[in-house]
């Protein structure tokens, strides 16, 4: 019975916590060799023709070879992170006021293949 209740007692705390709010997430990146990655050590990268903090301009195609670092819903954004609505409906993370991209080049983690193309899209640091 002892059993019961101390296991009892360990899910309704986890309960708690998380509806709470206090639970915490996992930052939206990571840092890798100097660079930012994703979750899965994709190179992240800004394009620097999103000139205003609150908006991206990499779309359609852009969006397609540029895949966009996507927050959901219940994501939260805190310190130099931030999230925007991009044109298609969908949320961004912004470091820095920078909105933050994949490459569809790069293959595995660790590739900086983006890295200058066109002389707009440079690799993102902390």
């Amino acid at each position: 019975m002892t059993r019961i209740s101390s296991a009892l007692v360990r899910l309704l705390s986890a309960a708690a916590l998380a509806s709470s709010g206090m639970a915490f997430a996992a930052a939206p990146a990571m840092t890798s060799d100097g660079a930012l990655t994703d979750h899965k050590g994709m190179t992240l990268y800004t394009y620097d023709k999103d000139t205003s903090a609150g908006k991206s301009v990499c779309n359609d195609q852009c969006a397609t070879d540029w895949p966009p670092l996507t927050a959901s819903s219940s994501d939260k954004a805190e310190g130099d992170w931030t999230i925007i609505k991009r044109d298609d409906g969908a949320s961004q993370w912004v470091y820095k006021g920078k909105p933050l991209y994949t490459f569809k080049n790069d293959k595995a983690a660790g590739d900086k293949t983006g890295d200058g193309k066109g002389d707009v899209w440079h690799i993102a640091k902390p």
